[in-house]
């Protein structure tokens, strides 16, 4: 998607480390207008998978969830990484290794709003190792939901995660695909 290319050069910076920062437009400040682009795409992109619910992450993946979720007319589960006080006292929970964080975080779902026989379209801000997806693809299948497609605004192809999401058999797509950043630059994948 050139909008979000565009403005990943423009805006992101590479901070070594594999990390990319896209926090001034996605993760912490939200262009709405963006946002809505993507989830227009994702819709577009996900019509025929037949999903009934889109699942995603706490935080960052919530505005390009939402965004999805409005073109779609589906609702939205993002797993929480604390359990509130409101949450029954069975959950759903794994954890996974957060790349920005440094260290492991829990993901909780109700089991209230994933259930049995759901189709799970999980959007995500990125696709990295694959590590959080694959986290909310076990809560997913604890509830005996089954994963539909895979969408994520950024994709860093070098760090292996679209490999790792391969046994799935399902759409895995990203908007943008980041092929490497190395010396402080930022290379794309132009893929079909």
């Amino acid at each position: 998607m050139e909008a979000l290319k565009q403005r990943i050069l423009r805006e992101g910076r590479n901070l070594g480390g594999g990390i990319l920062k896209v926090d001034g437009f996605i993760n912490h400040q939200v262009d709405p207008l963006l946002m809505d682009a993507c989830g227009q795409e994702f819709a577009s992109l996900f019509a025929g998978v037949g999903a009934t619910r889109i699942l995603t992450a706490e935080i960052s993946g919530i505005a390009p969830a939402l965004s999805t979720a409005r073109y779609m007319n589906l609702p939205v589960v993002y797993a929480r990484k604390s359990k509130p006080v409101t949450m029954p006292d069975q959950v759903y929970l794994t954890l996974a290794p957060s790349h920005t964080k440094g260290r492991m975080v829990e993901l909780i779902v109700s089991p209230e709003y994933l259930g049995k026989g759901e189709r799970i379209l999980i959007i995500d801000d990125f696709l990295a190792s694959g590590a959080t997806i694959l986290g909310l693809v076990r809560l997913a299948h604890a509830a005996g939901a089954e994963i539909v497609g895979i969408g994520t605004l950024i994709e860093k192809s070098f760090e292996g995660g679209r490999e790792a999401l391969a046994f799935l058999n399902v759409p895995v797509i990203s908007l943008v695909t980041i092929a490497s950043m190395d010396n402080n630059t930022i290379t794309f994948l132009n893929r079909p």
